[in-house]
């Protein structure tokens, strides 16, 4: 019976994205598995790591090559016009259109537990990091189709940042003491809905409270969620979701469409 095991995908095309691998295979003695096109350490068994020439947003066809994968975890810069040094994480999907990959109208599945745990961890290191904010955002880009669930881990969001190596080095331990610690459930899982791309009551629903979250949707994708969308929402999850929280001051001219939809799906609904 073949191991299962977490992929993190990274890019040449992306720089922080190989300041994380650099570190990886420095430090944590990752290097490429005789015959095969995956890097790989005698001490992480349970992890293999595919570097592309392609970009992350695009990478749709890492199912085949990574059939037993628990998750795909993502390496990644991130970018922001404000030029904040931040660290971030979010599960994918495009609730409309795909500027920045991914197939119009559909989400990624959702790890709920992954990134909670990624989360909670990194924000536990913060004083190894002094000057980065630490955020989740909202589900925005792709890839959307991969079968297993997909999370995005970040550092932005200038190039200052992205050749950074000791916020690289923070982030690539984060991860791997997660993974090293087993997969695990969220007592209660939920999706999101409103606010800013940058939802802080959201994140501070994963850091003090015992939900999970799958997909969150801010308050400018909310005009894309009818009952489909909203349904792909509960369903794209590896963990049941059993609730829905609105950011009840962040949902704006969409508030009565969103509360009416909402209180037909059966889901206990809790209002920040």
């Amino acid at each position: 019976m073949a191991l299962s095991y977490y992929t993190l995908v990274a890019s040449k095309e992306d720089i922080a994205s190989m300041t994380m691998i650099n570190y990886l295979i420095n430090i944590r003695s990752f290097s490429p598995e005789r015959n095969t096109n995956f890097l790989q350490s005698k001490r992480y068994q349970n992890i293999k790591i595919h570097v592309s020439n392609k970009s992350l947003l695009h990478l749709e066809d890492l199912d085949e090559a990574y059939p037993d994968s628990i998750a795909f975890i993502f390496l990644s810069k991130h970018r922001s016009q404000t030029g904040i040094p931040t660290l971030t994480c979010h599960c994918t999907g495009n609730y409309s259109g795909n500027l920045y990959g991914g197939n119009p109208g559909e989400l990624a599945i959702a790890h709920p537990y992954l990134q909670k745990q990624y989360l909670q961890t990194i924000v536990s290191q913060g004083s190894l990091i002094p000057g980065y904010d630490i955020v989740i955002e909202s589900s925005h880009h792709g890839p959307t189709s991969l079968k297993k669930p997909v999370l995005f881990i970040e550092v932005g969001s200038t190039e200052n940042e992205w050749t950074d190596r000791n916020s690289a080095s923070v982030v690539c331990e984060s991860i791997l003491k997660v993974i090293e610690s087993g997969v695990g459930f969220c007592e209660k899982v939920a999706i999101g809905l409103g606010g800013t791309h940058y939802p802080m009551k959201f994140n501070k629903i994963l850091l003090e409270s015992e939900y999970g979250l799958a997909a969150v949707a801010a308050k400018h994708d909310l005009e894309s969620i009818d009952k489909d969308m909203l349904d792909q929402m509960i369903a794209k999850s590896i963990e049941k979701v059993t609730h829905v929280i609105v950011d009840w001051k962040g949902l704006g001219r969409h508030k009565n469409k969103i509360l009416d939809l909402i209180g037909r799906t059966g889901l206990d609904i809790l209002k920040i």
